[in-house]
């Protein structure tokens, strides 16, 4: 954890620099640690410990910006090294668009680092013994064997970690987010009776460590692997397309980069000019809920010192922000918002509006069911999206579906078309975004979505 002499030698460094010629500065101390065990097939394979601790200097000095970074946090040497960045920052070419942000844009409330209820104290007590225990109850390889498949293989880790941050600026800024993370991850190979191998895995993580299930991880492992088995080919033609939410990310994805003022910036951006206008489809909500408290991504600020707010990006498909940071809202000639989205929530909806009251109980089942035939997808295996036209090509992998269920693994198969209008042609979203991550997007359901065998 960050002490008490380090948040008063990241002040010095703001008020040495000053004396030096900086005009302005910001400064972070970052302190994290990493443990974990893996094991693999039942055995113990490796152990992981990961320590660092640095300070990160952002220097504005004669219109001129550079950010400087080092792990030796005496003083003595602290002030040697602002020196000589000071020194090379002055030799950079001009950007009069570089500033700290307005002292009024940043946080107030972050001043413990835990306002977020993101520390679980337990973490202090772990030790090399109690997670190897942990990693050892997620192990099933002893008794994964099974009619109609053999394991080859079952790699599981454990792993816990605090990442703590102190933040603060010539302005008079200080914030501080404390946050730890226990995870469990597990990935399962098995083989069937013609000697085709099969992977699948599956992973959990909170900053509880009552968050996690350490039983159920590999047996999910398992249990997507197993289902890959006899896949068959499909034609190539227009279907309804469902996306499990473990993999619903890579969809929206481009969505997030072409919002950001950087993208506008440089003509990157499928999305330029339309702020305030209606470009997704009705119902279609997309929210930025970054200041609920115990779950994954919340934050107070950004790495400007920018308060968060819990606001829409994209309300009943009018796009309502971009994300600005100071740098990019002062070289477009636009109001600042906040650098980057910190919790994607995309919220549960119909198109039907005689199924609108179930909204919030909508399952992937419910999906399938609403869809009747299609491919339900499970998993993407590269492809890309032009970021300025939006047009996509992605491989997937997953199973096809008729009258609701399930009938067949498919594979090597494309989806292609324009991200917008795939998104236009959103039919559901479910309420089964999973709790361990930071983006909560649900299941999706689209409507004649081309694909490629």
């Amino acid at each position: 954890m960050i002490t008490q002499n380090e948040i008063d030698i990241a002040r010095h460094c703001i008020s040495y620099a000053l004396t030096q010629g900086a005009d302005a500065v910001r400064v972070s101390v970052s302190d994290s640690t990493m443990d974990s065990c893996t094991l693999l097939n039942g055995i113990l394979d490796k152990v992981t410990h990961a320590a660092d601790r640095s300070v990160y200097l952002y220097i504005f000095a004669e219109n001129r910006y550079g950010t400087f970074s080092t792990n030796r946090l005496e003083k003595d040497e602290l002030e040697r090294f602002i020196d000589q960045s000071i020194t090379m920052v002055r030799m950079l070419g001009e950007d009069r668009f570089r500033s700290l942000p307005s002292p009024e844009r940043t946080a107030r409330d972050a001043k413990t680092g835990r306002e977020l209820g993101m520390y679980d104290s337990r973490y202090e007590e772990s030790d090399s013994d109690s997670r190897l225990l942990r990693a050892r109850q997620m192990s099933i390889y002893s008794e994964a064997d099974h009619d109609g498949y053999s394991v080859i293989s079952e790699e599981c880790e454990y792993s816990e970690s605090c990442d703590d941050n102190f933040v603060a600026d010539s302005q008079g800024f200080e914030g501080r987010h404390t946050e730890t993370c226990f995870s469990v991850f597990s990935e399962m190979t098995v083989q069937d009776p013609e000697g085709c191998k099969y992977s699948g895995f599956w992973w959990e993580s909170s900053f509880d460590r009552d968050g996690i299930s350490l039983k159920g991880c590999s047996e999910k492992a398992l249990e997507r692997a197993v289902r890959q088995i006899g896949p068959k080919k499909r034609r190539s033609g227009r279907y309804r397309m469902v996306v499990d939410t473990s993999v619903a990310t890579k969809l929206i994805a481009p969505v997030l980069t072409a919002l950001n003022a950087a993208s506008i910036q440089q003509k990157m951006s499928f999305l330029d000019g339309t702020i305030g206008k209606k470009v997704f489809p009705d119902g279609m909500t997309l929210m930025d809920l970054a200041r609920t408290p115990g779950k994954n991504g919340s934050r107070l600020f950004d790495t400007e010192g920018v308060a968060t707010k819990d606001a829409p990006v994209i309300e009943d498909g009018v796009v309502k922000q971009y994300f600005i940071n100071t740098y990019m809202a002062a070289k477009l000639e636009m109001e600042p918002t906040i650098e980057d989205i910190s919790r994607p929530c995309l919220m549960p909806f119909v198109k039907d509006k005689s199924l609108s009251s179930q909204e919030k109980t909508l399952s992937l089942k419910d999906l399938l069911q609403l869809c009747g035939s299609g491919i339900l997808v499970t998993g993407f295996n590269g492809g890309n999206c032009n970021p300025v036209t939006g047009d996509f090509s992605f491989g997937i992998e997953g199973f096809a579906f008729s009258k609701g269920r399930q009938t067949h693994p498919v594979r090597e198969m494309l989806i292609t078309g324009n991200i917008m209008e795939l998104w236009n042609s959103l039919t559901a979203v479910a309420a089964d975004a999973r709790p361990s991550v930071r983006w909560q997007i649900g299941s999706l359901a689209f409507e004649n979505v081309s694909f490629s065998a």
